[in-house]
């Protein structure tokens, strides 16, 4: 892969010689790959949503609760036709949806993969697990593949994203590459057994100390998409990494969360996820070993 312009860092790497700025090379590694019961309920159902965990991110979140695979090397490398098997192995195993999860440095490996297992009988719904800091362009490449989108708005300051994530252009991208995901897919779809079968499904994790970017992020969800898109307003933000200065070495009040809620539900959006308190828990991130973990 000559001079990467996949994602907003366009760094221009040739991945076949050397990583990317995301830390990705010319073919995914898969952290882990297992039936994961803790995704949103449309997701994850009685079985489990089929998760895939790539390493390597275009972001830098002081943060991450990911960060062992987020910039490490973790798991076996898979081409686009031994993906494609992984998938089919998931879905053999009585997972409800494929779920990528942090899919976009892969994408020459990916697309074809997604092609592949459609072709030999995919059914489940796709998954694009992001964090929303994406091109349009690369986007476009996946209509038809994707079912549902599953973005992470996570700041709409240029003030937070450089400091948090170390993109002050994040809200720049991740506005349109989210409308553009709303124009693929539409409003997220349940089936009669309530499981999401094809939309939009957007998370926001309220960080401490940050209802204002909260309140930010759902303004543009109010005002640009339809009041019935689904959001999943998060709590279960706990310090780790590099998170280990005011406001982000503690976690999340009570209080900072209810005035999200109360702002996100002011504005009349009509499908929200509401978390316990009790979902900051560290016990909730699987562990990484580059394990395919399919029954």
């Amino acid at each position: 892969m000559s001079r990467c312009q996949l994602c907003p860092r366009r760094c221009g790497a040739d991945r076949s010689r050397a990583k990317g700025l995301c830390g990705a090379g010319d073919l995914p590694q898969i952290a882990r790959a297992a039936l994961h019961p803790w995704e949103e309920p449309v997701l994850s159902g009685s079985r489990g949503a089929g998760t895939i965990f790539f390493c390597g991110c275009n972001l830098s979140c002081i943060f991450c609760q990911n960060h062992a695979i987020s910039h490490g090397a973790i798991g076996p490398r898979m081409d686009a036709e031994a993906l494609a098997t992984l998938m089919l192995r998931l879905e053999e195993a009585g997972a409800h949806n494929i779920d990528l999860v942090t899919p976009s440095p892969h994408l020459p490996t990916l697309i074809p993969a997604l092609q592949t297992a459609k072709a030999k009988g995919l059914s489940i719904p796709v998954v694009y697990n992001t964090n929303a800091y994406e091109l349009v362009e690369s986007l476009k490449q996946l209509e038809g593949l994707v079912d549902i989108y599953l973005p992470d708005l996570k700041y709409v300051s240029a003030a937070a994203g450089e400091k948090y994530s170390g993109a002050a252009d994040y809200f720049q991208y991740a506005a349109p590459a989210i409308l553009e995901m709303q124009r693929q897919c539409g409003s997220l779809v349940l089936d009669e057994n309530g499981l999401a079968r094809r939309g939009l499904l957007i998370r926001h994790l309220v960080l401490p100390g940050s209802v204002d970017e909260a309140r930010g992020a759902l303004d543009f969800i109010a005002q640009n998409l339809p009041l019935d898109t689904q959001v999943s307003l998060m709590s279960q933000y706990v310090p780790c990494h590099l998170a280990t200065k005011p406001p982000l070495n503690r976690r999340l009040t009570r209080r900072e969360y209810s005035r999200a809620v109360e702002y996100c539900l002011s504005l009349g959006l009509t499908r929200v996820y509401i978390q316990d308190m009790e979902a900051a828990d560290p016990s909730f991130t699987p562990p990484f070993a580059g394990e395919i973990e399919i029954p």
